[in-house]
């Protein structure tokens, strides 16, 4: 008999035994109350007080052991105390809890394991725990559990169970062996939690550093390991793969124009065009910004990427239409193949940049393929972006001045201002050489503003010398050009400098324009306040619309040279420059012709009512202190 049960039973004993025992005091001395003795009386009464209180005392024991033992004294009162409060802990804790016998049979579950798991508790007792496997457990998952839990009386890890609806969802469970008295397991408690939010957030987590968050096209990180896999399986299936690396032209000028709201939207619409192209085998990924990539894996032609490149090239020509902007945007794409051009992922994606510098520096909105040569223009590329931010800082470059001329009666009526970089060892670096350079590292756009300084004031100095000019031309970028801030900038430099805002002409290339004509027209309209004078330069070479070429307010039109140099004899030439003069007269703009080498040509556009020109027959570009200038008028 365990040591509790004879306690309570002794106990039990001694309260009968002195509530019998208490009752021969008593009664004696209602007997002595009829004998006739008083002296007998009163000793019956003293002896009797005398028990009595000897056998309340022991009474008093003998009830309080009882007590004790069946757990009604202050200790039990502590016990049902603690009772109640692991009860109230049992039901409110937002852990599931199960209790098994020793056999494995539920006998009790909390509140929080009928919220998780859907079951009621009438539904579970009486269950094994089997009743919610999920399925996704080998055997000897389970029983590498049960050995645990024999060895070393606890086991925690995950699990998978499934709820009542069906549903599979993880845990974080531990399990608990209980022992009785004896040392013998009476009972298993298992206390878990759903940790499906922890694993969605887990993925969710993974995915963000894989994913690009506005696209949720692969990043860069992603696409690195896609294509070192895609390498790997061609190398030892010996196929081909290639690498387009594509970037948007003169993207930046939509998110200094219309803010990054609307440029996002376009980077969206983007993807959508870019995605409706691709295939099985194909991967598109966005590498920051402005630049994607495409991944085409098993590629045996060459011209299949290439054609690829220029189905890109196709769709993005089609306008867009973001938050009530058309907006047009063209696309520059450099392409690399394996293994012909590189071995491994890094050198594939090198390459296809040096292509894309490429593409670029042919005039855009087209595609080029890697060649060695490119290698060695991209270390230089570099070396010269270096150099550039040197030459800014030490006033390498140079300001040249080209003559513009009346040409009906050959007099000088204006100068270009064109960038020259005298570099200290190479001496006189070609334009061609450097401003592709510029362009791309965002140079240009703070060469633009300093040549435009210097051009003031060098007009303002020859003025003050007596020469008159009609204009001093300046070309402004389409980086610049799509600044927001070109407008206070210009102000600024004609305050500084004190020119007369009449005697400025900027030029604009026909494509900036095209680029976002809406906010072109807004750009243009704010300069024209100022006062100067505004040009589109290189027409005929990019998309212009009639409708909105008439609403911007620009005073002429430079034909470009290309069209000039098949003069006079070139019919399509001669054809496409008369159209231009006759449209540009029409609107009631000047026309200026570039790159005039050859009297015919002068004589052919003099004829057909150009009033304007420049060139190599009337002079080259040279600094302002070469310039020659005509008796005074």
């Amino acid at each position: 008999m365990p040591g509790s049960s004879r306690g309570a039973l002794r106990a039990a004993l001694l309260y009968l035994l002195a509530s019998l025992v208490w009752l021969v005091p008593v009664g004696q001395i209602l007997s002595s109350l009829f004998d006739d003795s008083a002296q007998a009386l009163r000793w019956q009464l003293i002896n009797g007080y005398a028990w009595v209180l000897a056998t309340a005392v022991l009474i008093f024991l003998a009830r309080a052991r009882l007590l004790r033992c069946f757990g009604l004294g202050d200790q039990g009162r502590i016990e049902r105390e603690r009772l109640r409060m692991a009860a109230a802990v049992f039901d409110s804790t937002l852990e599931g809890v199960l209790v098994t016998n020793r056999l494995g049979n539920i006998v009790h579950v909390n509140r929080a394991f009928m919220d998780i798991t859907g079951y009621h508790e009438d539904e579970v007792l009486g269950h094994n725990p089997s009743k919610f496997k999920s399925g996704r457990h080998d055997v000897a998952f389970y029983r590498q559990i049960f050995h645990t839990l024999d060895h070393e009386g606890r086991w925690s890890g995950e699990i998978w169970n499934r709820r009542k609806s069906g549903e599979i969802y993880p845990q974080w469970q531990t399990i608990r062996a209980i022992h009785n008295d004896a040392g013998h397991v009476s009972h298993y408690v298992a206390v878990f939690s759903d940790i499906s939010a922890l694993k969605r957030s887990e993925r969710e987590r993974a995915h963000l550093i894989q994913h690009d968050p506005l696209t949720e096209l692969p990043n860069r990180l992603l696409f690195h390991d896609r294509a070192e896999q895609a390498l790997a399986a061609a190398q030892a299936n010996k196929r081909g793969c290639a690498l387009l690396l594509l970037d948007l032209d003169h993207f930046q000028s939509i998110n200094d124009s219309l803010g990054h709201a609307v440029g996002d939207q376009l980077i969206k619409a983007v993807v959508t065009r870019l995605q409706s192209l691709m295939k099985s085998g194909m991967t598109l990924a966005r590498m920051g910004g402005d630049e994607f990539a495409v991944l085409l894996e098993d590629t045996p032609q060459v011209a299949d990427a290439a054609t690829l490149a220029q189905a890109i090239i196709d769709t993005l020509k089609q306008p867009f239409l973001v938050d009530g902007h058309t907006l047009f945007i063209s696309a520059s794409i450099g392409i690399s193949v394996f293994p012909s051009d590189a071995i491994g992922a890094e050198q594939l994606l090198r390459n296809a940049d040096s292509a894309l510098f490429k593409a670029k520096g042919n005039g855009r909105g087209g595609y080029a393929l890697y060649t060695e040569e490119l290698t060695a223009h991209a270390q230089q590329r570099v070396e010269m972006t270096a150099e550039l931010r040197r030459a800014l800082a030490q006033e390498e470059l140079r300001v040249y001045y080209q003559p513009v001329h009346d040409l009906a009666s050959r007099e000088l009526v204006g100068v270009e201002a064109l960038v020259r970089w005298m570099h200290p060892e190479r001496g006189l670096v070609p334009p061609g050489d450097f401003i592709p350079v510029a362009e791309r590292s965002g140079l240009i756009a703070e060469i633009d503003a300093w040549v435009m300084t210097r051009a003031c004031q060098q007009m303002c100095a020859w003025q003050a010398e007596g020469h008159q000019l009609d204009f001093i031309a300046v070309n402004v970028s389409s980086r610049l050009f799509g600044h927001q801030d070109l407008y206070r900038q210009v102000a600024r430099i004609l305050a500084d400098t004190g020119l007369n805002p009449a005697r400025l002409e900027l030029e604009v290339t026909e494509s900036a324009v095209m680029e976002d004509p809406e906010s072109a027209l807004e750009q243009m309209h704010r300069l024209r306040e100022l006062g100067l004078r505004l040009s589109i330069d290189d027409f005929g070479t990019g998309y212009s619309s009639l409708l909105r070429l008439k609403r911007l307010p620009v005073q002429k039109l430079k034909i470009d040279q290309g069209f000039v140099a098949g003069l006079p004899l070139d019919e399509d030439d001669a054809a496409i420059v008369r159209v231009i003069i006759a449209l540009a007269r029409s609107m009631g703009m000047q026309v200026h012709a570039e790159g005039i080498e050859q009297p015919e040509q002068a004589q052919f556009l003099m004829s057909h009512q150009c009033e304007l020109g420049q060139g190599y027959w009337f002079g080259r570009p040279m600094p302002a202190a070469e310039l020659t200038w005509p008796q005074p008028r």
